[in-house]
């Protein structure tokens, strides 16, 4: 039985900076290649079709530059120990060898099953650390954390000397590529492309001139879609590295002459990592309130309040504007995530389970590690940050006062002029005629008073921190997760 090596790609889909390929050039056996679509993470309702459109597109860019290297990149569609077991009898599988994955409960129960059938048949399983998180952190290391962050960002680049090993291509009629639905294999013009060539595009075209009122716009709907970098989504599957990002900063920042933006950016990629290593030392928060304490409020679901949010129905034009962007792009800025969530979680009182993962389908970049964590903390589900009720006419008045993002995607509100847009159930009937928008017909009235509805929730939650149950989970909170400075930083740099 011919001896082999795996190389497993997960969210990893890159060439330069690969410590797992890099690890090949010691192989002995010849090594197979592969990503697998795995049914059941597909299902998964984190996920929706323009995410694994996105690893396609990445996975054709990925097996083209594998290609030009004389390597074989196979895709497969199956469950992973499925797969796993049917080249187990027909190879003798020597490693295993992926990079360790930050993930939800499916990928990390999936994971212990791989690592179990891999000790039982006497697999050796090479697991390389992603990102600055460190798997089973030890206290001092967490105490420590900020600076072995950055001395790992500062160590060199990893490249990969394709000539000193051999992959080879494996057709498998059980696990073919055909299986995948043709929806993922369709261009769509309203998303970013994937791929390692995509991400370098946008991540050279960001230091070359966009970064440039990078600070004065990053909150702002609008032109934050061109002054950030919008290098999240290739970070989330791996197309480049974090430290292929760093690396890329510093080489710009010393003869720039505007180093408080590339700075501010620098500050982006740290809180990346923090908040995936708090997920990776507390993944329970998938599924349960950062501080149990919590658990008492915010439980009766309201469909009609839940429904309107997804549709983009609020009767608040920012807000509105916000969900259809990202339902159909893909993309927001973070100031803006943290405002519909917060409208969600405050303003409409709802549980944060009853929105997570509708905006995980919608976030092109969407990462576990930074998803959940990032969602609470809006909620105010910790007790220990401080919390912040966006007020939805004053984010719009502050960061889209011309009204050009709501009119691009409230196009019913388009006549209105820029000082009545933000507050459009303000107009009289015949304000409504002559700017066509008759509200509660084009245009709805507001779901909820937003400033009663804040106070509500300001009230509410500040019992709940008296408690004495909070306060014990704080301390709990604190201990587990070392207290860094949180800037409610983002998952869309």
């Amino acid at each position: 039985m011919e001896s082999i090596s795996l190389l497993w790609f997960k969210r990893d889909l890159r060439l330069e900076d690969h410590a797992v390929l890099k690890s090949m050039e010691q192989s002995k056996w010849p090594v197979l290649i592969f990503y697998i679509f795995e049914p059941s993470l597909i299902q998964n309702h984190n996920y929706d079709a323009r995410h694994w459109r996105f690893v396609w597109q990445s996975l054709v860019d990925l097996k083209s530059n594998l290609n030009q290297k004389g390597h074989f990149l196979n895709v497969y569609y199956g469950e992973m120990m499925d797969f796993l077991k049917y080249l187990n009898a027909k190879f003798k599988i020597q490693t295993l060898n992926s990079h360790e994955e930050t993930g939800l409960k499916i990928t990390f129960d999936r994971d212990k099953t791989v690592k179990d059938f891999c000790k039982n048949q006497q697999i050796v399983w090479h697991e390389f650390q992603q990102f600055g998180v460190i798997r089973k952190i030890t206290r001092q290391q967490r105490n420590n954390w900020s600076e072995l962050w950055v001395k790992q960002m500062q160590e060199p680049l990893s490249f990969t000397d394709f000539q000193n090993f051999k992959s080879f291509p494996l057709e498998l009629n059980l696990f073919h590529e055909k299986r995948i639905p043709a929806d993922f294999k369709t261009y769509n013009k309203n998303f970013q492309p994937g791929g390692e060539t995509m991400a370098w595009k946008y991540l050279k075209s960001f230091f070359n001139k966009r970064y440039i009122g990078y600070s004065k716009f990053i909150s702002k709907p609008f032109e934050a879609r061109e002054t950030c970098s919008r290098v999240s989504p290739y970070l989330a599957w791996g197309n480049v590295s974090i430290k292929q990002v760093y690396h890329g900063l510093h080489t710009v920042i010393h003869d720039s002459n505007h180093k408080r933006d590339l700075l501010n950016f620098q500050s982006r990629l740290f809180w990346h990592c923090h908040f995936i290593q708090k997920f990776e030392s507390d993944c329970r928060i998938e599924f349960e309130n950062f501080n149990r304490a919590f658990d008492a409020v915010r439980n009766e679901e309201n469909d009609i309040y839940i429904s309107t949010w997804e549709n983009g129905q609020t009767g608040y034009p920012l807000v509105d504007a916000c969900i259809r962007c990202v339902k159909e792009t893909g993309y927001l800025n973070f100031r803006m995530r943290a405002m519909i969530v917060s409208f969600l979680t405050h303003n409409l009182f709802q549980h944060w389970k009853f929105g997570v993962e509708f905006l995980a389908r919608q976030f092109l970049d969407f990462e576990p590690g930074i998803h959940y964590p990032q969602f609470q903390m809006q909620a105010f589900t910790q007790g220990t940050n401080t919390m912040r009720i966006y007020n939805p006419v004053k984010q719009s008045q502050d960061h889209d006062p011309k009204g050009f993002f709501i009119r691009k995607w409230c196009p019913e509100l388009n006549d209105i002029p820029a000082e009545l847009i933000h507050e459009p159930w303000k107009l009289n009937d015949w304000e409504q005629t002559m700017y066509n928008c008759q509200i509660g017909i084009d245009y709805p009235y507001p779901i909820v008073d937003h400033e009663i509805s804040a106070r509500f929730a300001k009230e509410k939650l500040s019992e709940i921190v008296k408690s004495e149950e909070a306060k014990l989970g704080i301390q709990k909170i604190l201990k587990k997760h070392h207290r860094l400075k949180e800037n409610e930083e983002d998952e869309g740099s």
